[in-house]
């Protein structure tokens, strides 16, 4: 009977063993289809000229959350928004790739607390990602930036890391070569990484971080957040971290932070600063957007203003919407402080993921936008701000 027992004992366990490692393997899968969703569409229609035309531009984005999914960068997948084949069929030559390391539960565009759950402490053990990241924010940084330079060394010299301006000419010069190839920017979003140490920016410059976003959907170490408990300015944390990232061969990102805090960040830099995914508030009214006169000011630094391509910054989130967006901000701000920063695998839906670029192109140049101002937006207002930050 004992032996009975001990039989049935170990079938459950083995039942429960199985059913804990298909919810592991299934999971993660399961919950980036229903976060990173790209609307059912029919294909848009882009003539052969504007085809033409846009596989003669240099694509750049500002920001992508692919990193924080379990999923092969390399491999075209059928759900989220960004991998490299993708890249490559959207014809981007440049893909500022983000690492999300917390995000508070309940999230919303007007208040959250730090003190909140943190989602990535059950993304980082759902997708069993090493121990270390499940405590350490920074972790998660750093093993974010693993994720990139593996598949950088697996991608056969089709996906490269942008470090350097030398970095950036070389992919520059291959992409006008005509080959395939994607330069990969590591970014922060939220600079709680640094864990309240700013000798932690040593350790994220050299795992190849160029991008430095202050605050994501909370109030950090730094300061306040778009979306935090009041909109409060940088602390003396903050004002160090920011004046290092004025001093270092980085990019300084203004998206999520406080009014407040980028009106601080504006009275002690002279570097170009960029908002790297937003909207433009007169054009799409949402506490998500800054207010006019601030963009405005953030532009004046030489800086950019990225627009995303999710409805909540745009208010249509069709092709044709978010050229209408991109309309206003020219119109607003002028051609050389416009650029793309889609969101895209940032748990945002989308109409069009990356390989569908083409439609956007096409959309430009029907809202109006001159082929000049379709080449500033798409990659060149990009590549002289990476210019002027990169050493």
């Amino acid at each position: 009977m004992v032996r009975v027992i001990k039989w049935i004992l170990g079938l459950a366990l083995a039942a429960v063993l199985l059913g804990l490692a298909g919810f592991l393997i299934f999971a993660p899968g399961i919950a980036e289809r229903r976060m990173n969703v790209v609307k059912t569409h029919e294909s848009y229609p882009v003539s052969s000229e504007a085809a033409a035309f846009h596989d003669s531009l240099v694509v750049g984005d500002w920001h992508a959350d692919t990193l924080l999914w379990k999923r092969d960068p390399l491999k075209k997948s059928d759900r989220g928004h960004v991998d490299l084949p993708r890249l490559i069929e959207g014809n981007v030559t440049l893909q500022v790739f983000t690492a999300v390391t917390k995000s508070p539960s309940g999230l919303n565009y007007e208040e959250n607390s730090a003190e909140a759950f943190d989602n990535i402490t059950l993304l980082a053990v759902g997708q069993l990602w090493p121990p270390r990241t499940w405590t350490s924010l920074l972790e998660r940084a750093l093993f974010q930036a693993e994720r990139l330079r593996d598949a950088v060394a697996r991608s056969n010299g089709r996906l490269r890391l942008i470090r350097t301006e030398g970095d950036l000419d070389a992919v520059l010069a291959l992409d006008a070569s005509g080959e395939n190839v994607v330069g990969g920017i590591l970014g922060i979003e939220g600079a709680h990484p640094l864990e309240g140490d700013i000798a932690n920016l040593d350790r994220l410059e050299a795992a190849g971080y160029r991008l430095v976003g202050l605050q994501h959907f909370f109030d950090n170490e730094l300061g306040g957040s778009l979306h935090g408990a009041g909109n409060h300015g940088l602390t003396d944390f903050g004002r160090q971290v920011v004046a290092e990232v004025a001093a270092r061969g980085m990019v300084l990102d203004l998206a999520h932070s406080s009014a407040q805090v980028a009106r601080d960040v504006l009275d002690m830099t002279d570097i170009p600063l960029i908002v790297s995914h937003t909207g433009v508030f007169s054009h799409c009214e949402t506490t998500r957007n800054f207010p006019d006169d601030l963009m405005v000011d953030i532009a004046e630094t030489g800086g950019l203003i990225g627009i995303g391509y999710w409805e909540d910054v745009t208010c249509d989130d069709s092709p044709a919407g978010v050229a209408q967006t991109i309309k206003a901000a020219v119109e607003l701000l002028g051609d050389d402080h416009v650029a793309l920063g889609s969101d895209y695998d940032g748990t945002v839906t989308t109409a069009f993921d990356t390989a569908e670029l083409a439609s956007l192109t096409q959309a430009m140049l029907d809202v109006g936008l001159t082929e000049a101002q379709i080449r500033k937006v798409s990659g060149e207002n990009m590549i002289r701000v990476l210019r002027d930050r990169l050493n």
